[in-house]
Order: structure tokens, then C-alpha cells, then sequence
């Protein structure tokens, strides 16, 4: 499978993020702030009402010490529940910092005349305007975002993707965006800005890998809305008590049913949901991808349909000629030649293979004749050529080459042969000259190794996966069934990959696709996660609400994963703090009502010393175990290929036990602390 660049990544726990995060975590505990997390905004204003109660009898000379340790850890509880957010957002921050490292005031030289080089203006990049031309030459850093409009070049875009290696910008074609504060190699370009100042790619990066423009997503929106519901429910619960506890002739103070109510209401999971957030885009940013929102990362985990191109996603994408065919009453030396010549204007990779297959085999390596036409390749047309001296000679896909010809009944050998080659999961091409069938090539593609497995995978997590491809529906099948895909779309068009992708949400279900040309920009803004290559065209790169900077088609796959990741992380951290809540019952309920109900010393199953000492260790546990799960909520549950119901029972059995058991076993230590330092 092929690596991908990764962006440098932080230590989980980096001195310089933790420190931040401790001042962070006290400036957050600004109500206006924290009111946009209701469970842990509760914990503050109850945190402020036992402060004061617990200071005015120590003014006043009544007890105090139990009251003033139940605040200080309620205070602690909503602390540790800031500088979760707090870490996370400050690893974000540290990657913001590189980036903004890579955006420096340069100059730029402004084309007046864009057809005249010689000719430029000296101005500060951020004089720039949407539409000016700039020349950008060797040692140059490109000023600002923009399509290259003449020439071609080495970028190195290390800045931005962390990929030391240059890559090739020209005009034309799907490769002539190029980003500000990249630098030119070697060559030279005339780039049009298509971003006005503040506007780049890489501004737009900084601020959302700082959090700046995250919003919360409609299942985290959910979350909160039953978190607040629950919280709102335990709070009308514990008020009932206080009757209820007069009648039993139990005295309540407010620092009980304050470490009561805490204890009850889902501080873990209230107090952990925006770390959870935020790491789940900082994990796709170290990944290399940009997401325009929280919502791009959530909606990559509800996916369950990816569209997936054959030729360097599913297959190697270099495609070698292997053979040439000739139709009959054709001799091979003849078709070689007008293969060599129809190929002559064909820059990509197969086409240069075709030509090497004609020089090696048959001696066959022609100059293009001066005043000769190329026909270029279309999406359209599906062929390509060479028209000199009133001959023409053409090259592309079958079907297209017979429709050129209108040639309706091809010969039987021919056909034959092109129905061999695709069933061996090769690409057929015809060949034409001057209206007359010359013959086939045989191209063939190799599948990815691993990628059958991997697609099992998704297969398991119920993800249908559908590869596209411009090739005949013989070939598409043959490259299908080996790679383990689920369906295919042969001699695909971009209005085909448009249809698919409505009629599958028509069905209900999400897509997520990756595309890189202007032909993509309808499909990935249509699909429900559009994943943008960084070297495609502007108009691909708006559309889309992915960027993936190492422009990695493969990486959807892994994409999908991150998005998988977020919510099983959300959804197994909920099951733990809902679960965590039933086991504080019997820590602070037998003990608040023990000595009216002496029946209920029954349920005080770890035996805890006194009823102070097992309401104290509760809320020392509800402050403890969110810093305990930062490092989780963080890093994100492992994921693991398997389906939806084999996902929930093993959540249960983990996280809902586990939720169960820890704190059994952390209130017993706490209280056993406690009653060594003589305080149970």
C-alpha cells in the first residue's frame, strides 16, 4: 500500500503544550465560555455556591473542613474538564505555529503585460489582488495562492504537506494550482492569485487546525442536548431528596447533595466532548488533510459508500504496454506505425510506454512531422491523436475508435482479441488511420497489493465500495472481481459519476469520493465528503470540504478510518461515563441515608469507611478519572474493522463494564487513602 506523508505531530503530553494548557484551562472557566458546555457549567456555578458555603462557616466558626474539601475537588472537576479542551486545542495551536512559520511578506513581481515576462512590477504579496498576474522564477516564493497560467516548474511544497520531494506545476491539465508560500525550484511561472490577502490556503489552514472556525457537528449538537437533558433530570431528582430526606429526619446539607448531583449528572463524558471534537480534525490534519469543518470529519464516519477511482487507487496506475495486436489483413510493422504516430502528442505515462514497446520491438521511433495537428485526449471523445497532410491517425478507447470509424461489425478476430485482454484485467485500445482499423493495444495495470484486504475490511464495517473507471465493462469487471470491490461503473463520464452519486443518497446513503480536475468539482461537491487533491484545480479544491495535501487518492480509505475513529471514540467515552455514574450510586446513596435506613448499609458493597469518606471519594474519582481519559480522548479508541453490532457489544463489554467496575475499584483506594491519612 503506498505511505503517506504525515504531518510532525507533537508529543501527546509536550512541556510546552501542557503548560499553555494549564493557563488555558483557568481562562476558560470564564461563565460567558463555559456556558456553551452545560454539564460542566453546572459543576462551576455548584463549585462556586459550596465555595461560599464552606467559606462562611469558616468565618463564622461552624464546620467547615467537609464543605471546603467537597469544593475544591468540584473545582478541580471542572479544571480538569477545561484542560482537556485545553491540550487538545493547544496541539492544534502547535501546528498552526508551523504553518504560520511557512507565511512570510514576500514580494512579488506583478505582471503589467502578462504576455510580456520581461516586464514586472515589485509588490508586497499582500497587495495582490484576485486576478493579477505574477511571475514566480527559481529561488522565488509564490506569493499567493493562484493557477499557473504559463510554463512549468519544480514546486517545493514541504511547507505545506511536509513532503520534501518536488512536484511538477504547469498550465493546463489537473496539476496547475499552486499555494502561497511554496518555492519554486527550478523554471519559471506566470500565475494568475485567485485569493485575496488573508484568504490562502494556508491562512484558512492556520485557522482551523487553531480551532478558530471548528463548529460542533449535528451529532455532538445531540449529544449535548441529552447530556443538558440529563443533567437538567438529576437536578430536579436531587432537589426532591431534600423533602424526602426531611421526612426520613436525614439531614442534607448543600455540600452533600452538591457532590450528589456531580456525581450523578455525566461530568466525564461533559467534560471530554470538545477534546474529542478538536483531536478528531487534528488527527486528519497530521494526516495531511484539511477539513472545512468538524461536520466533513463527523460525515466521514457515517459513510458508507466510497467512490474510488481504478488507475493509481485501486491499481498502480502505470499501465505498460505489452502488446500489440493487428486487426486482420494488417501487417504489425504497419501497426506499430500508426500507433507510434497517433501516440506522438500523448505526454502521460502510457503513452510513453506505447511509444518505448514501438522503439524496442520494431525500431519504430518517429519525430512528430512539422505542421502535424494533435488531437488531444478528452473525457468526451475517450481518444486522442495525430492529423498531418490529410491523413489521421487515432488512438483511444475501443468503443470510441469504432464510433470514429462508424464502424458498427468489427472483425471477429479483433474483437476477440480485445474481449482476451480485458478479461485478463488489461486495457484494450484501438488504433485507426485514415478510416481503416488497424489493431489493439494491450495495456496492462497491476492491482495494489493488500487492497483486497482492505477492502474486506470496509466490507465488515458495512461500507459498499464502487470503483470508476473510463475502461469497457469487460476490463472494469475483470479489475473489480480481483480487487474485491463491490460494484463498478465502466466508461464513466463525470454526469456518470454525478447520477451515482444522487441515486445513492436518494437511497439514503452517504458518499465520499476524491477527485483532483475541474471535471470532479460537481461530483465532490454532490458527495457527501468531497476529498480535494492539494495539486488539483481550484475549482476541484472548492468544491470538496477534504484537501488532501499529498494528493493521495488512497488515503479516502484512511480518511474514512479517522472519521470511524471520532465516533466510535465519542460513543465509547459516553458508554463510559453513563456507566461510571450507576457505580457512584452506591457510594453516595447507602451513605446519605444509612443511619434513617440502616437496610441500605446492604448496598455500601465496598464497605467504605464512613459516610463522609465515601461521598469525598466519589467526587475525588469524578475529578480523576476525566484527566485519566484525556490521553484516550485524545489519541482516539483503536479502530477495528468489524460491524456495527459486533461494535456495540464490544463497546459494552469494555466500556459499559468497564464504566461498571473502575469505580468500585478507584472510590475503595480513594477511601482507603483517606482513611490512612486519618480524614474518612
Amino acid at each position: 500500500m503506498a505511505t503517506h506523508a504525515k504531518a510532525a505531530a507533537p508529543a501527546l503530553f509536550e512541556g510546552s503544550i501542557l503548560s499553555r494548557a494549564a493557563g488555558d484551562s483557568f481562562r476558560k472557566l470564564n461563565p460567558v465560555q463555559l456556558i456553551r458546555n452545560p454539564v460542566i457549567f453546572v459543576t462551576e456555578v455548584i463549585s462556586a455556591l459550596v465555595t461560599v458555603l464552606g467559606l462562611r462557616n469558616l468565618a463564622t466558626g461552624a464546620p467547615w473542613g467537609f464543605a471546603i474539601a467537597i469544593a475544591f475537588f468540584l473545582w478541580l472537576t471542572v479544571l480538569f474538564a477545561t484542560f482537556a479542551e485545553a491540550v487538545a486545542e493547544g496541539r492544534g495551536r502547535a501546528r498552526a505555529e508551523s504553518l504560520r512559520r511557512a507565511r512570510t511578506e514576500t514580494m512579488a513581481k506583478r505582471l503589467p503585460n502578462q504576455a510580456d515576462r520581461a516586464i514586472f512590477q515589485p509588490v508586497p504579496a499582500s497587495d495582490l489582488t484576485v486576478g493579477d498576474h505574477v511571475l514566480v522564477e527559481a529561488g522565488d516564493l509564490i506569493p499567493s495562492d493562484g493557477d499557473v497560467v504559463q510554463g512549468m516548474a519544480s514546486v517545493n511544497e514541504s511547507a505545506i504537506t511536509g513532503e520534501s520531494a518536488p512536484v511538477i506545476r504547469e498550465s493546463g491539465g489537473d496539476r496547475s494550482a499552486v499555494t502561497g508560500g511554496t518555492q519554486i525550484v527550478s523554471d519559471w511561472l506566470v500565475v494568475r492569485i485567485t485569493a485575496a490577502p488573508g484568504s490562502t490556503f494556508l491562512d484558512r489552514m492556520i485557522r482551523l487546525v487553531e480551532g478558530a472556525e471548528r463548529r460542533k457537528t449535528p451529532n455532538e449538537i445531540a449529544l449535548d442536548i441529552l447530556l443538558a437533558g440529563l443533567t437538567l433530570i438529576f437536578l430536579i431528582a436531587v432537589t426532591t431528596l431534600v423533602g424526602f430526606a426531611q421526612y426520613s429526619g436525614t439531614v442534607l446539607g448543600v455540600p452533600v447533595l452538591a457532590a450528589l448531583l456531580v456525581c450523578l449528572i455525566p461530568t466525564t463524558i461533559g467534560g471530554l466532548l470538545s477534546a474529542i471534537g478538536i483531536a478528531g480534525m487534528d488527527r486528519l490534519v497530521r494526516f495531511n488533510v484539511l477539513a472545512t469543518s468538524g461536520r466533513a470529519v463527523e460525515a466521514a464516519g457515517d459513510v458508507d459508500t466510497l467512490l474510488l477511482d481504478k488507475t493509481g487507487t485501486i491499481t498502480l496506475g502505470n499501465r505498460m504496454a505489452s502488446a500489440f495486436i493487428p486487426a486482420p489483413g494488417v501487417n504489425e510493422r504497419d501497426l506499430a506505425s500508426a500507433i507510434a504516430l497517433a501516440t506522438l502528442g500523448d505526454e502521460t505515462p502510457e503513452g510513453r510506454s506505447i511509444l518505448a514497446f514501438a522503439r524496442d520491438r520494431h525500431g519504430i521511433a518517429p519525430e512528430r512531422p512539422e505542421g502535424a495537428t494533435v488531437v488531444p485526449f478528452t473525457a468526451q471523445t475517450r481518444l486522442s491523436g495525430l492529423d498531418h497532410n490529410g491523413q489521421s491517425f487515432r488512438k483511444g478507447a475501443v468503443d470510441s475508435v469504432l464510433a470514429w470509424l462508424k464502424l458498427q461489425t468489427p472483425p471477429a478476430e479483433f474483437t476477440a482479441a480485445v474481449e482476451r485482454i480485458a478479461r485478463a484485467g488489461g486495457t484494450p485500445l484501438a488504433v485507426a488511420r485514415d478510416g481503416r482499423l488497424m489493431g489493439a493495444i494491450e495495456l496492462k495495470d497491476i492491482v495494489k497489493p493488500g487492497i483486497r484486504e482492505r477492502f474486506a475490511e470496509l466490507r465488515r464495517m458495512g461500507i459498499r465500495t464502487v470503483m470508476v473507471t473510463g475502461d469497457n465493462r469487460i476490463t472494469a469487471a475483470a479489475i473489480a472481481t480481483e480487487a474485491g470491490v463491490d460494484d463498478f461503473i465502466a466508461e464513466a463520464t463525470p454526469q456518470d459519476k454525478l447520477d451515482y452519486i444522487r441515486k445513492t443518497q436518494a437511497d439514503g446513503r452517504l458518499v465520499a469520493m476524491a477527485g483532483d480536475g475541474t471535471n470532479d468539482a460537481p461530483a465532490l461537491a454532490q458527495a457527501d465528503v468531497g476529498v480535494a487533491m492539494q495539486t488539483g484545480t481550484q475549482a476541484a479544491r472548492e468544491a470538496g470540504n477534504m484537501v488532501d495535501l499529498d494528493s493521495d487518492p488512497t488515503k479516502l480509505i484512511e480518511i474514512v478510518e479517522i472519521g470511524k475513529q471520532l465516533l466510535i471514540t465519542r460513543g465509547s467515552l459516553t458508554t463510559f461515563s453513563i456507566a461510571n455514574d450507576i457505580s457512584k450510586y452506591f457510594a453516595i446513596l447507602p451513605a446519605i441515608f444509612v443511619a434513617a435506613y440502616p437496610e441500605l448499609g446492604a448496598l455500601n458493597v465496598m464497605r467504605l469507611a464512613s459516610p463522609q469518606s465515601a461521598i469525598l471519594s466519589a467526587v475525588i474519582f469524578n475529578a480523576l478519572i476525566i484527566v485519566a481519559l484525556v490521553p484516550l480522548a485524545l489519541r482516539g479508541v483503536r479502530f477495528r474493522a468489524i460491524g456495527a453490532s459486533a461494535l456495540l457489544r464490544r463497546n459494552l463489554l469494555i466500556y459499559g463494564i468497564g464504566g461498571i467496575v473502575a469505580p468500585f475499584i478507584g472510590i475503595k483506594l480513594i477511601d482507603m487513602l483517606l482513611a490512612l491519612a486519618g480524614l474518612a
